[in-house]
């Protein structure tokens, strides 16, 4: 009986990080949806959507090479398409010296970096190693992904707005920490516990 509970409520804890998660990929879409009307991404900055989406790559890896991990990969699956649709509006209106920057960091961490960690691992690695490498990076993205957003404080300070100061996605980023937080004590898995931690000091 305390074995079924215990799974009932890590499936319930799962499938409303899921949900939470699932808002905090929906939540720049105002923004995009925005920058779209304007025909320009003004001040908005690429860093986090760019870090986001490697971020999303790194938990979808570490989702499929760990059993019993599918919540973890599907949503970061659908989560990393969210932020590869963001960040091709980023570089379709984004001005030149913009483009040309977000264009490099999606180049080099969207896309060669993910590559070449799925590819060592997967030659190099044991099923074991695969876990623990893929889950320290995620882990390691995580932190990036949820201190980015810090990169727009110099924008709002410069501009003494708060326009570009994303605290809906704020707001968001603290609930699904706290969820996931609750599944990862209730499925032991550290990596993802560590990484909300850092949300939640966040």
């Amino acid at each position: 009986m305390f074995f079924s509970n215990m799974v009932s409520l890590i499936t319930i804890f799962g499938l409303l990080g899921n949900i939470t998660t699932g808002l905090v990929y929906l939540a720049p879409a105002k923004t995009f949806w925005y920058i779209m009307q304007r025909r320009s991404t003004e001040e908005f900055d690429c860093l986090p959507y760019v870090v986001k989406l490697l971020n999303g790559y790194m938990w979808v890896y570490y989702g499929i090479v760990k059993p019993n991990s599918i919540l973890v990969a599907t949503i970061n699956g659908f989560g990393a398409v969210l932020e590869l649709v963001y960040v091709t509006i980023f570089l379709i209106f984004a001005p030149p010296r913009t483009r040309a920057i977000t264009a490099t960091l999606f180049g080099v961490l969207d896309v060669v970096f993910p590559i070449g960690a799925v590819l060592v691992t997967q030659i190099f690695c044991n099923r074991e190693m695969q876990i623990d490498v893929s889950g320290f990076l995620s882990l390691l993205f995580s932190v990036a992904t949820y201190g980015s957003p810090l990169s727009v404080m110099k924008t709002v300070v410069r501009t003494k707005s708060v326009e570009y100061m994303p605290f809906l996605l704020s707001f968001i980023l603290f609930i699904n920490g706290l969820t996931w937080t609750v599944y990862a004590l209730l499925t032991n898995d550290w990596f993802i516990g560590i990484s909300l931690c850092n949300i939640l000091e966040t």
